[in-house]
């Protein structure tokens, strides 16, 4: 029964989202359980071309990336996959209508860390919108369950969201990207010369994202809200634990939270979601 392999491929996805992210894992469980296999879906899919581009190396990335674009485009046009992680994917690009210029942008945006980029304000920001804003756009599809109104309502909140996710992430993994994958996403920053004033101006950034997106936060259904909540929470933590760290010390160690903080971290945002009625 095909029944098997479709329940069999949204759980491969469930796994890899477990695998390679307790604190997405977390916000995910904390959505309501009918959304919650497509979520697992999109990141599975967003993981596997992460893969590709970040862990594949002796490989030939360029190859398996116009593979995975043709085989992404067939899925979704037959309806089925052979791959389990493509096929929950697909399923849930066909039952939630999500449009294939989100799909698109990602993966050009995957595309470009096939190559050394000089980023410049605009490649910056058009990366930033294909690796992290589009990607809460699909998700934002599933959660509005294909109301178009609802949709373009919050649109501009889950982009910022995104957008705050990414820059958080780029600050996170200041030294890994650039001495192991030789990247540097942040316009006209030399990471020789990275110091606090450049910092504060990426921070500056971050905390209008961030409030900015808890506005649409507050008014997501109530299916999904709490999930983003803790995502945003999770994020919100992380990022003042990285404000905190001295320029030099980005450059030289990646900050973490532990899982036992992520723990704690999602009890005390229950607290203050139930109190504050978001």
């Amino acid at each position: 029964m095909k029944q098997l392999f479709d329940e069999l491929s949204f759980q491969i996805s469930k796994a890899t989202t477990k695998k390679y992210s307790t604190s997405f894992s977390l916000g995910i469980l904390a959505l309501d359980a009918k959304i919650r296999p497509a979520i697992y879906a999109i990141y599975g899919y967003v993981r596997l071309a992460d893969e590709i581009v970040d862990s594949f190396h002796g490989y030939n990335k360029e190859e398996l990336m116009r593979r995975l674009r043709l085989q992404t485009t067939q899925a979704i046009e037959e309806g089925i996959a052979i791959n389990p992680i493509l096929h929950s994917f697909q399923d849930t690009v066909n039952t939630y209508k999500i449009d294939w210029n989100l799909i698109d942008t990602f993966l050009k945006s995957m595309e470009m860390d096939l190559q050394k980029v000089n980023y410049n304000d605009h490649l910056y920001q058009e990366y930033i919108l294909g690796s992290a804003e589009v990607v809460g756009l699909m998700c934002l599809q599933v959660f509005v369950n294909g109301d178009k109104q609802e949709y373009e309502r919050l649109k501009y909140s889950a982009r910022q969201l995104g957008s705050a996710f990414q820059k958080v992430n780029f600050l996170r993994d200041l030294k890994d990207d650039y001495e192991v994958l030789g990247r540097t996403y942040f316009p006209n920053v030399d990471m020789k010369t990275f110091n606090t004033v450049v910092k504060k101006e990426i921070e500056t950034e971050i905390d209008r994202e961030f409030k900015e997106a808890l506005v649409g936060i507050k008014t997501l259904p109530i299916t999904a809200r709490f999930g983003v909540y803790l995502a945003y929470t999770y994020y919100i933590s992380l990022f003042k634990k990285i404000k905190k760290t001295a320029a030099h010390e980005i450059i030289n160690e990646r900050i973490r939270i532990n899982n036992g903080q992520k723990l704690s971290l999602m009890m005390s945002s229950y607290l203050q979601f139930k109190i504050a009625k978001l």
